[in-house]
């Protein structure tokens, strides 16, 4: 056995945090059940314990495993069958000129300055433990598996080798079954802009040009009126009981 290209999931441990405050919904206790030790952890690993309803927040695998609560699901789209509605065709052409550059992980100044404006707008009544530097680079921009960051731009016609406008920045995590979404921010002053539709089709048509089946999109909580677009991704599915099963388009309210 290669130690670091295929160690089994019975060598890793499983602990189960204190409860802690829910971040999505009120007045509810959250657990986590976390997997280390994180060295062991390597990308062929992680699609295991991903397909098994795992996410990542930087070095640190874990999945919810409450008390009292099933509300989270994990949910992926299926890609390859994916079909967009009118709304997401319309944000695809209203932005399809932005230009993507996939990039190692790295950190530059304009990026924490678009992450802090994006938490700070869209995440004012917080939610989010992340928002000091030190914890959006914990965050972010620190992993043991495939992870790729993309900028996206507004095209420059002019100056060769002067970049354009950063309007959105993606991390995501390379699988051997598809693409997981971690983060995604974005400039949130741009008037009818659709860029975060625009980054879930684009994670997905580049999902299928790597011949890839599924873009992972994290928790689906029905009760939770944030994550209520992430259905709107047909064909999708969810973990339920251990079970990659279809999962319904909800409409939002």
């Amino acid at each position: 056995m290669n130690l670091l290209h295929d160690i089994p999931l019975t060598a890793l441990h499983f602990y189960l945090t204190a409860p802690y405050p829910c971040s999505y919904l009120p007045e509810r206790d959250a657990r986590s059940q976390v997997a280390t030790p994180t060295f062991l952890i390597s990308t062929p690993v992680y699609s295991q314990l991903m397909r098994k309803g795992f996410r990542r927040s930087g070095t640190h695998t874990y999945r919810t495993h409450c008390d009292a609560c099933q509300a989270c699901v994990s949910l992926r789209v299926q890609a390859k069958q994916f079909t967009p509605n009118r709304s997401q065709l319309r944000a695809w052409k209203r932005h399809i000129h932005l230009e993507a550059t996939l990039q190692p992980l790295h950190d530059k100044p304009e990026y924490y300055e678009l992450y802090e404006r994006y938490q700070r707008t869209r995440h004012k009544d917080g939610g989010m433990d992340n928002e000091d530097p030190e914890s959006y680079h914990s965050f972010l921009l620190q992993s043991h598996v495939d992870t790729m960051l993309v900028e996206f731009r507004e095209p420059l016609a002019h100056t060769a080798g002067e970049q354009g406008k950063l309007r959105m920045v993606s991390v995501i995590d390379l699988l051997d079954d598809g693409l997981s979404a971690v983060y995604t921010f974005y400039d949130p002053d741009l008037p009818h802009a659709q860029l975060g539709v625009y980054n879930v089709l684009w994670q997905i048509e580049l999902c299928r040009k790597l011949e890839l089946d599924y873009v992972y999109l994290g928790y689906w909580i029905a009760e939770c009126r944030k994550m209520s677009y992430k259905t709107q991704y047909q064909p999708a599915q969810g973990l339920v009981n251990s079970e990659w099963i279809p999962l319904a388009r909800k409409e939002t309210t």
